[in-house]
């Protein structure tokens, strides 16, 4: 469930933008809207792309798995694992430039490089009041009204308790039974996990595709200088095929090395890789293949028959 966020115009001239790509840069703007309330989401190309780049069929998941290289490198994106041994993105700049009203609970794990600090804060505000006080529209609170404020939401969060004091049951994917939010029925079921699989028995798993991208993440850190994103997407896009047909990745890496040592056009990939199956025997000669020469003695050879 995408959201309303807040572009802000130095956005535009940002210099960790113009590291990027442009559609890096419509990437990076794109997760604005896909995060949760804290600034996470799944790292997913394929579901990003599919959200994202509908109508941009030309820009698929390995385009946007190069867009979030790119943002990874600039330091605008954190990819991390988290305990389930899922992949998960946090926009680093979050809080600096997003500031939400009323934060729901965030079903994604804490990016554990940039959010470590601000989560032993929230713990302390969890039992010590507010973290940060509350701003009025028409000016700061005082310390009174700040007060009677903690001290209102507290017995709003107790009394909720009380209401709600039956553990919601758990269902397959990680969510509880109740999405909806029990203090605000008018907002609606929360964002669901990006590209969780539906639940049930008809449920199918997403088309692995670790294998192609980490062969041409390997295929760019053994080059002096990053390839140009065409150049990569089209790599990935014959990766993907060969891989698809079953070839073992062995095969598929050593044909990427040929590639990289000879400098060729991604389309010859194949013609490499067939080169690292079916090496060709040392004389020339298709192997099982025997040259027909005439018996020294036809008599011993043919026993007679002439």
């Amino acid at each position: 469930m995408a959201r309303i966020r807040t572009i802000k115009p130095e956005a535009f001239i940002s210099e960790s933008l113009a590291e990027v790509s442009i559609s890096a840069e419509r990437t990076f703007f794109g997760l604005l809207t896909q995060a949760d309330d804290h600034g996470r989401c799944r790292d997913q190309a394929a579901v990003i792309a599919g959200a994202l780049w509908a109508l941009r069929p030309e820009h698929g998941p390995l385009a946007v798995e190069d867009d979030l290289t790119q943002l990874a490198g600039a330091g605008l994106v954190c990819r991390y694992e988290g305990d389930d041994s899922k992949s998960y993105l946090h926009i680093v700049t979050w809080a600096k430039h997003q500031k939400i009203n009323r934060p729901s609970g965030s079903r994604f794990p804490a990016c554990p490089h940039h959010e470590g600090g601000r989560l032993a804060q929230s713990a302390m505000s969890s039992h010590g009041g507010l973290a940060e006080p509350s701003v009025s529209p028409h000016g700061d609170l005082t310390e009174d009204s700040r007060t009677l404020q903690e001290r209102s939401v507290k017995n709003n969060e107790t009394a909720a308790q009380e209401r709600f004091g039956e553990t919601s049951r758990r269902i397959p994917g990680g969510l509880t039974e109740d999405s909806v939010n029990p203090h605000r029925p008018d907002l609606g079921p929360r964002i669901l996990d990006l590209g969780s699989p539906p639940v049930g028995d008809a449920s199918a798993r997403a088309p692995e595709t670790a294998s192609a991208k980490t062969l041409i993440a390997e295929y760019a850190a053994a080059c002096a200088n990053r390839p140009p994103a065409g150049f990569l997407a089209h790599l990935g896009k014959e990766t993907a095929k060969l891989l698809a047909e079953g070839i073992d990745a062995a095969y598929v890496r050593a044909g990427l090395d040929r590639l990289h040592a000879k400098g060729l056009h991604p389309s010859v990939l194949p013609t490499l890789v067939n080169e690292a199956m079916n090496p060709p025997t040392p004389s020339g000669t298709p192997t099982g293949h025997r040259a027909w020469t005439n018996p020294v003695d036809a008599q011993a050879a043919y026993g007679g028959e002439l």
